[in-house]
């Protein structure tokens, strides 16, 4: 039963949080505020909350970092197949060594590099947006009664 309650409970949440960038999405058309990668985002705040991958540290830098890779390398190298790889590449070694993982954050750089983003992708949508995903995992994981962050915000 109590695998049962937290599915729910994490099922709920990560509904709830989607929904919100769903409606603020829809409020604005110049910005895209829901991206799939938020969505993976939202199963490790629900569901594995404690995982240092789910830490609002490492959900917000590695969706920056990892949109910047894109960022650079379409700036500076272009488009294509190589380019794509590459931008994926740069964002798990730069996650790595500035210990920032996120997975989720991985497609970011090919969400940027085939959508040619700007800078406004950037600070708009994996910025806002990952601000809105790390305040409504605490809220709601302290609304359940779950401990989250396990630390400190940006230890």
């Amino acid at each position: 039963m109590k695998v049962i309650k937290d599915s729910l409970i994490a099922a709920v949440g990560g509904f709830s949080c989607i929904l919100l960038l769903s409606y603020l999405n829809n409020l604005q058309n110049i910005y895209v505020w829901l991206i799939p990668s938020f969505g993976a985002s939202m199963v490790l705040v629900m569901s594995v909350h404690k995982s240092d991958l789910a830490q609002p540290k490492n959900i917000f830098f590695g969706h920056i970092i990892s949109g910047l890779s894109g960022l650079f390398v379409l700036s500076f190298i272009g488009s294509n197949i190589f380019c794509i790889g590459f931008g994926v590449g740069l964002a798990i070694f730069l996650m790595m060594i500035t210990k920032t993982v996120h997975p989720p954050a991985g497609g970011n750089p090919i969400i940027v590099i085939l959508g040619d983003q700007t800078l406004s992708f950037i600070y708009i949508t994996l910025a806002l947006g990952s601000l809105i995903i790390i305040v409504f995992g605490i809220i709601y994981n302290k609304l359940v009664g779950k401990e989250y962050p396990i630390n400190k915000i940006f230890k």
